[in-house]
């Protein structure tokens, strides 16, 4: 068995979520779920087909964004893995709960607009996700000057009163 790094490609730093699931129906409940939580979302799907035609499955609203998908997917190559970018001003936070909860998603690796790099094993069988690396390592703890903008930030986004 071979362990592999794979970076995601991201140059826009867009916001995305890589998970796995365990059937070719998450596809459709994936883009469902996404519509309906957040009218006019733009983002792409890919999904790794792990027996059969073994095919990588997509679907969006956005080509841009789909093919993004598929370039990760591809890249990664794990059987029933999914990619799922998401547009600019569009964040996991909306509806990361709503794709936890769609019956065929069994882990959440990230969700995040990070670097990343997908640890993989590799055998004879396929890929298999060991875990993610998600951004980078703290330089240290934050101060209460610290508190104050991380505070003033959720504020500004709207996600905190006052």
């Amino acid at each position: 068995m071979n362990t592999l790094n794979i970076s995601v490609k991201n140059p826009e730093e867009l916001n995305f979520i890589f998970g796995q699931s365990h059937f070719i129906k998450t596809v459709e409940d994936l883009y469902e779920v996404c519509v309906a939580a957040v009218p006019g979302i733009k983002f792409g799907l890919a999904f790794c087909e792990a027996s059969t035609d073994r095919l990588i499955r997509t679907a969006g609203t956005d080509d841009g964004l789909i093919q993004l998908a598929a370039e990760n997917a591809k890249s990664v190559g794990a059987g029933h893995t999914f990619f799922l970018f998401l547009g600019q001003g569009f964040y996991p936070i909306n509806i990361l709960n709503a794709v936890k909860n769609v019956s065929e998603v069994c882990n959440i690796f990230c969700a995040t607009a990070n670097a990343v790099e997908v640890i993989l094993a590799e055998s004879a069988l396929g890929r298999g996700v060991l875990g993610v690396i998600d951004g980078q390592s703290p330089l240290g703890v934050e101060t209460v000057e610290d508190v104050s903008k991380r505070q003033g930030l959720l504020r500004h986004f709207g996600y905190k009163l006052g």
